[in-house]
């Protein structure tokens, strides 16, 4: 048996260049809300030394410079792009566990050494190793949709990891490692600093090096009795992986969510009431919509707001709670709790930069358990529920805010800044291009 990592290269800038053809092979970084940092770089881009995190103030003219396109956070494309690529690696492997946006883990049999593997075999590849069938996997999605990947292979989802880090060090690899195949993984295991071992953190890396446990391979040969009394079974179970150990199931149906949030910066600071109301309102109709994709209910709600932190003394956070007599995932009975927060927690002297709404409670739609206090008749929840579909179904398919509540405002002046957004061809129809032929 074999677990696959299966990891977008350079996501956001991957997504961006796959929509525009004319990016692929020019540096390119992708900003945060607001235009406010660098939180993606194509290769090129690395390859200029630009960090991750760099506020783009400080590097605009360094960019402008060396001819590096900018692209504003286009969230709505990335995660498309995301269930894209989840749906076409599905025929390639028996399970898929979807980890993050642009990462999921795989699992398929290690065939019998000796056979070999054809191209459209999928899953039931019979090769001596994985690397044809991961190469195969690669020019797939690389063809259907324009994005790189790098595939680790190995016994465990932590080598995988290590793996899926080798196949993307050297360029010889091709983007596919198979660590399973390789008769000691020792020397490989060598070339990975232990800070880069999935699950260990910047205080368990510096006790490790403080114990001459530098890179991996030293970490799995750590004395395990010393490991345990640092890290416990979570550290013992790590070691394991790192020895070819499979401790760590694969996900296959994700945990029901405990909470849900929805916060945002300000393009401007907020000075007054109604504004602080539309963002309330704009918040909490997004995660209204989380919580009905998700199929969940909530019964408290909690609104926060803070001033800019580079206010010094004159700093101001805070947050209110509501709870509700009867959970609910009704956008309108939402907002007829925590709009009236806002006048609780405005005031006019402090400019706010942020705020958010935090969903808790979390409860299944099918585990509503009815108040006397709070009758809802069937026939109403009925009629809301599809009101609510149908709204929902609209903005799904002609794109976000095609129904909006009144409440939210039009245009507002404090909205996110995307100066340098680009087009939502894959989500929207009024987005993609047209092409005249004559």
């Amino acid at each position: 048996m074999a677990i696959v990592l299966i990891d977008g290269n350079n996501f956001y800038a991957s997504c961006e260049a796959a929509l525009d053809p004319s990016l692929r092979g020019r540096p390119l970084v992708v900003l945060s809300n607001n235009d406010g940092c660098i939180v993606a770089r194509s290769a090129e881009a690395r390859a200029l030394g630009l960090a991750m995190g760099t506020p783009y103030f400080k590097v605009r003219r360094e960019l402008d410079h060396h001819g590096v396109v900018v692209r504003s956070s286009n969230y709505a494309l990335y995660a498309d792009m995301s269930q894209r690529l989840m749906r076409s690696l599905e025929p390639w492997v028996e399970e898929l566990e979807i980890y993050s946006i642009d990462e999921a883990f795989g699992r398929l049999h290690r065939p019998a050494p000796g056979a070999g593997w054809r191209p459209g075999d999928g899953a039931a590849s019979d090769g001596s190793d994985l690397v044809a069938w991961g190469l195969a996997l690669r020019r797939q999605v690389r063809h259907q949709l324009g994005l790189p990947i790098a595939i680790g292979i190995a016994p465990s989802k932590v080598l995988a990891k290590l793996a899926n880090k080798l196949a993307k060090k050297d360029p010889a690899h091709r983007g596919v490692f198979d660590l399973g195949a390789v008769a000691d993984p020792g020397p490989w295991l060598e070339q990975l600093p232990v800070e880069e071992v999935w699950g260990i953190g910047r205080k368990l890396s510096r006790w490790c090096r403080l114990r001459g446990a530098a890179n991996a391979r030293q970490l799995r040969d750590l004395a395990s009795g010393e490991l345990r009394s640092k890290a416990g079974v979570v550290g013992l179970r790590l070691q394991q992986e790192l020895r070819g150990y499979s401790c760590l199931p694969l996900a296959l149906a994700p945990a029901a969510k405990r909470e849900t949030c929805v916060s945002r910066s300000f393009s401007e600071p907020i000075k007054e009431l109604a504004q602080l109301r539309q963002a309330i309102a704009t918040y909490l109709s997004r995660a209204a919509e989380k919580l009905r994709r998700q199929g969940q209910l909530t019964d408290s709600v909690t609104v926060f707001v803070r001033s800019s932190p580079f206010n010094g003394s004159q700093f101001y956070a805070k947050a209110a709670t509501v709870t509700l007599p009867l959970a609910s995932q009704d956008t309108a009975v939402l907002l007829a709790a925590a709009l009236p927060l806002a006048a609780c927690l405005f005031k006019a002297h402090k400019p706010l930069q942020k705020a958010g709404v935090l969903l808790q409670n979390l409860q299944p739609m099918g585990q509503l358990q009815h108040s006397l206090l709070a009758p809802l008749p069937e026939q109403e929840q009925q009629r809301r529920e599809l009101l609510l579909a149908t709204i929902d179904g609209l903005n799904r398919r002609y794109g976000s805010g095609t129904v909006a509540w009144a409440a939210c405002g039009l245009r507002p002046a404090w909205a996110m800044k995307r100066q340098q957004l680009s087009s939502a061809a894959t989500t929207r129809l009024a987005a993609i291009p047209m092409v005249w032929a004559r």
